[in-house]
């Protein structure tokens, strides 16, 4: 009895660790028809027409360059093993590997998944220079890069949490089999 306590427990701490992040699906993108985790080509869609489909906060972030709040996100301060995606098209971007604990309260990762994930773009709103980064499939706003990283690049990707889905890896392993 006590070892079917300890289980269930340990069962129950592993499904909130998990399932506490914004999880990769097909739920939610059932209206994109732009959505895709394998499809690398670049897309030209217009505001008025991401306005339809995507959430008002992921519009507001992804398509207007907003900033959801520091600590906001459920996946600044996540350690669960996996790979992100852009929440407005579905490209790969990140791998859990490259995340690193930060304090500016965003998700931060060292290095892109591929070198061709993301775009660059010199930002200088709010009277600040800044680079930031955007999907290089669909154009969508996910953050910005500081050269304050950990090695091996220095650099220090800020991504608003709200641009992102993941797919925790035990997914990722089962899908494969």
């Amino acid at each position: 009895m006590k070892s079917l306590y300890y289980f269930t427990s340990l069962l129950l701490i592993c499904t909130t660790t998990v399932f506490g992040q914004q999880q990769k699906s097909n739920k939610g993108h059932s209206n994109n028809p732009y959505y895709s985790t394998t499809d690398t080509n670049h897309i030209k869609v217009s505001n008025a027409q991401w306005k339809k489909i995507l959430s008002p906060n992921l519009y507001a972030v992804a398509r207007l360059q907003s900033t959801e709040n520091a600590f906001a996100g459920k996946m600044w301060k996540s350690e669960t093993k996996g790979t992100y995606y852009c929440a407005a098209c579905g490209n790969i971007l990140f791998k859990s590997m490259a995340k690193f604990a930060s304090t500016c309260g965003w998700p931060s990762f060292f290095e892109p998944i591929r070198v061709n994930s993301v775009n660059y773009k010199e930002d200088n709103s709010y009277d600040m220079h800044r680079t930031e980064v955007t999907c290089a499939r669909c154009d969508s706003h996910l953050g910005h890069i500081f050269d304050d990283g950990p090695p091996p690049t220095h650099k220090r990707f800020c991504m608003n949490a709200v641009s992102l889905d993941f797919e925790p890896e035990t997914t990722a392993k089962i899908k494969a089999k």
